[in-house]
């Protein structure tokens, strides 16, 4: 069965107990992605929710996480608080079999945050699922947390010293014990002083039991936006989101993003906001809009959707070949390869067709069959691609086992020619923000030319879109300053601690 931690309501002396869910028993075989190294995506970390002053906040986070799923599906979370009371249960799996209305019914409360995970610092046990709820000096308080710290040995090791006690090995908690250790008088000041001391990517939301909080990082790494649900009888619903895909859910409307090195505090008394650092760069991450991203979502002041139908024009003019038809790679290449068409003034065609429903287990074939974790998850249109000159369009190759499979799949349809083109430039060093990168050595663009690395993926062509192209591409009237360390190898920040950060294996 499902196993979920329950922190209740019955406050500071709430006793830890484990509950289990009416879901069907899962399987223990495996994710097929932890099988086959094929799907060699970069993954994101997490997706946060926030909500203040909603008679249903659980169901509410609930949904947002829902529309969030896409960045983390291996624990989710939801803590709710009444003015007096918080409660918080999260588990291992996606949002939709852990928070059953039998499991909501136990949330009660107007506020309520939420996280769905997948795992970068810290391993993936239960114990590190969030939110962390932590008893302190400063009171009760839950906190959710997207992106990675990297100084996080160091602060570790000095408030060990200072006496603190740590439940899990994530780094979300660090910022909880810096609250709790802070010598500053208010809780807001502690918040502000804390979160001047960690350096690194984080976009969190908190909540005590009677306010809500939301900030992200001095360089804003990593998404957050606020948005309102009106209520004719009272005041406002204030929504927090990793993406505003969330808001659509909700029916919510799109306000704003919280700026870098800001801390938005929400009360009974509406909404208030400070400025705790000021003066760095910002350094978005610029992979947010080439993949992670949902493409109906606005982030960081600019719609994803348009980013990406840029990157495909820019792609086009940058690497255009005579062809017959443009193909996606599902479904993260379809906006990019739209525009790409368009520019091209080719047609656009489905040649793959994504199975939306490989399930987080599956039962292997007794014989293997040739490259099956592909197989399993795309399947090529005979007919659209058959002795077609065919340009694929992907975001990223990483490892390039799964390029090589696809280009391997597309000419045994019948494609007379097969050319890859992909929406970024070649990734050639790991993230340390909050992004699963595999090490250097596995990063193919890092130890290949795109010479090489073509011949390895056996394609006609391939070529990537320049990094000019892409900062031309995501930049609009906003003006963004955005992180291109994965292409560049230049670290936004000045040390990074790398033993600390990497991603932890997951144990099955």
């Amino acid at each position: 069965m499902n196993h979920l931690l329950y922190q209740g309501v019955a406050g500071v002396t709430d006793q830890t107990s484990q509950l289990s869910t009416s879901s069907p028993q899962r399987s223990l075989i495996p994710d097929p992605c932890s099988l086959f190294p094929a799907f060699d995506k970069l993954r994101e970390e997490c997706g946060v929710v926030a909500i203040h002053g909603h008679p249903e906040a659980a169901r509410q986070t609930y949904l947002g996480l829902y529309a969030l799923q896409h960045r983390g599906q291996e624990s989710a979370g939801i803590a709710t608080a009444d003015g007096h009371h918080l409660a918080n249960i999260k588990g291992m799996g996606l949002v939709s079999e852990i928070f059953t209305d039998e499991v909501l019914a136990k949330l009660p409360g107007n506020m309520a945050i939420g996280h769905t995970r997948y795992s970068t610092t810290g391993d993936s046990a239960l114990l590190n699922a969030q939110p962390i709820r932590v008893d302190s000096v400063k009171g009760l308080i839950a906190i959710a947390h997207n992106g990675n710290l990297v100084n996080l040995g160091n602060l570790r090791a000095r408030l060990e010293r200072s006496g603190a006690y740590f439940q899990t090995t994530s780094d979300s908690e660090i910022i909880v014990q810096l609250i709790a250790h802070s010598r500053a008088g208010t809780l807001v000041d502690a918040i502000a002083d804390s979160l001047s001391q960690v350096e690194g990517a984080f976009s969190i939301v908190m909540m005590t039991r009677d306010r809500i909080f939301a900030a992200r990082d001095p360089r804003g790494f990593r998404p957050l936006s606020m948005g309102r649900i009106p209520n004719p009888d009272g005041p406002d619903t204030i929504v927090f989101a990793s993406e505003s895909c969330a808001f659509d859910l909700l029916r919510a409307t799109y306000e704003r993003d919280v700026l870098p090195g800001e801390l938005v505090m929400v009360t009974e008394d509406g909404v208030t906001s400070r400025q705790y650092a000021s003066g760095f760069p910002q350094s978005s991450c610029i992979f947010e809009h080439v993949y992670f991203a949902r493409p109906d979502s606005k982030i960081f002041g600019r719609w994803v959707q348009e980013s990406r139908d840029q990157m495909g024009r820019q792609l086009a003019r940058e690497s255009g070949v005579p062809a017959d038809v443009i193909v996606p790679v599902p479904d993260s290449g379809v906006t990019a390869a739209l525009g790409y068409a368009e520019q091209a003034g080719l047609p656009f065609r489905l040649g793959l067709i994504r199975n939306h429903y490989v399930g987080r287990t599956f039962i292997e074939p007794e014989q293997r069959v040739r490259d099956f974790g592909v197989r399993l998850k795309l399947n090529p249109v005979r007919n659209l691609l058959e002795g077609k000159r065919v340009v694929l369009i992907d975001d990223s190759i990483i490892r390039g086992t799964t390029s090589r499979k696809i280009v391997r799949m597309v000419r045994g349809a019948g494609a007379r020619e097969v050319h890859l083109r992909i929406s970024c430039p070649p990734t050639i060093s790991p993230c340390f923000y909050g992004v699963d990168t595999p090490s250097k050595r596995d990063l193919i663009a890092a130890n290949k030319s795109v010479e090489e690395i073509r011949q390895f993926i056996e394609a006609d062509s391939l070529a990537y879109l320049s990094l000019e192209g892409l900062l031309k591409s995501c930049d609009g009237s906003e003006h963004n300053g955005y992180c291109t360390a994965c292409y560049t190898g230049n670290y936004p920040t000045q040390w990074v601690d790398v033993e600390d950060i990497l991603p932890a294996a997951v144990t099955l």
